[in-house]
């Protein structure tokens, strides 16, 4: 197939844990009733402190002004990364059908509402592309909880041929998608949820103690030890006892969650180093403790992307917690297996993601999994900015 029969979209994302703006050149064709996608670009562009103190506030705190002014900002952060992108990628803004911003999540509240900010318009003067954004709304409209919505790419893009996958994204928050092999025609849904922190922790009590923005290569918790009472503790936290779909974000897992997570270390006489090494222990035990209390089958094989697959202690931690619960359980261990060895650069897949959330928009194709979100039903995502008359002239 011809490049002539490939569509080309940016994806464009800003997660949870404040890094910075993912950003994904990425094109899209159709092939026996398949959608294939290729990454031509990705780049990262990182948030300045400045700016990184300027989101982390906002989901805090803020009056209409400052919200007002970040989500103006962050439009040009965003319209200036996918700008960057197409040029390092030589691609013209023409040769784009759409970029598709996912923004940065300031409130998500699972069953009421939701808020992502970066202004599409300023994204769209930007760079002279349409935009899509405003992804989780419409979903929540129908029910759903407007997450997880990288279950679809998980489902198009990245499913096994012959075994059941699980597709374990630890961003700021960890979410899986549980899909079913290619070869399975018995109409089995996808399964996807918030499996609770990410990396969100792991960070905080990094840049608490340390001053460091996260734990480069396992440096710190490498050198620590895991105090195991305190993991078991919080595995009572209520939110992993419900069950899916459910979400989650900072609002969970705030400053003040952090400050008791860290004196509750203190109490168990846990030295800093001690503190980031159970930071990454308790992400691998709710990850595998939710996988045992929730899908069904066990997956052959855990695919991890986001931040945390660059951390070695904690995959390391998740490879002996599913370990301990296939023991306990008597279910197979899955196979724990990096992104970036099978697809392409794991830090760009949940940009590719919304790109293809784009490409459904545009082709008037549903983006959310009802199965994974809890919709009533499955709705095409996203609202259109659309390009300007003076670019289409």
């Amino acid at each position: 197939m011809s490049r002539h029969d490939e569509q080309l979209f940016v994806g464009l994302m800003s997660g949870t844990s404040l890094d910075g703006i993912s950003a994904a050149v990425v094109a899209f064709r159709e092939e026996h009733g398949r959608v294939q996608a290729s990454l031509r670009h990705f780049a990262q562009r990182p948030y300045r402190a400045d700016e990184r103190d300027r989101l982390a506030g906002a989901m805090q705190r803020g009056s209409a002004r400052d919200y007002c002014r970040v989500h103006a900002d962050l439009g040009t952060w965003l319209g200036e990364a996918a700008r960057a992108a197409m040029q390092e990628a030589g691609v013209a803004p023409a040769e784009v059908r759409a970029i598709a911003s996912h923004g940065q999540t300031l409130w998500h509240e699972p069953g009421h509402s939701t808020w992502q900010i970066g202004d599409a318009a300023r994204i769209a003067e930007l760079t002279g592309c349409a935009v899509i954004s405003d992804f989780r709304t419409r979903d929540m409209a129908v029910g759903g909880q407007g997450a997880p919505l990288v279950s679809m790419a998980d489902q198009l893009l990245f499913a096994h041929d012959t075994e059941w996958r699980a597709l374990q994204n630890i961003g700021g928050i960890g979410n899986v998608t549980l899909v079913p092999p290619r070869t399975l025609t018995g109409g089995e849904p996808v399964r996807a949820f918030d499996t609770g922190p990410g990396v969100v922790m792991l960070d905080a009590v990094t840049q608490r103690l340390f001053g460091e923005p996260f734990d480069r290569d396992a440096r710190i918790a490498g050198t620590g030890r895991v105090l195991a009472p305190v993991v078991r503790a919080l595995l009572d936290l209520p939110y992993l006892h419900e069950a899916p779909p459910k979400s989650t974000g900072r609002e969970l897992f705030t400053p003040a969650f952090v400050e008791a997570f860290v004196a509750r270390c203190r109490e168990a006489g846990g030295a800093d180093a001690d503190i980031v090494a159970t930071a990454a222990a308790y992400t691998a035990a709710t990850i595998a403790d939710q996988y045992t209390r929730w899908l069904t089958p066990m997956p052959h094989d855990v695919v991890v992307s986001g931040g945390g697959a660059r951390h070695p202690f904690l995959l390391r931690c998740l490879e002996d917690a599913f370990a301990e619960h296939s023991e306990r359980d008597q279910r197979r261990a899955p196979a724990v297996r990096h992104f970036d060895t099978l697809f392409f650069d794991a830090e760009a897949k949940e940009a590719v993601a919304f790109a293809l959330l784009g490409y459904l928009h545009l082709t008037g194709r549903p983006g959310n999994v009802p199965s994974a979100t809890g919709a009533r039903a499955p709705r095409v995502l996203g609202a259109l900015t659309p390009v300007a008359p003076s670019v289409l002239s």
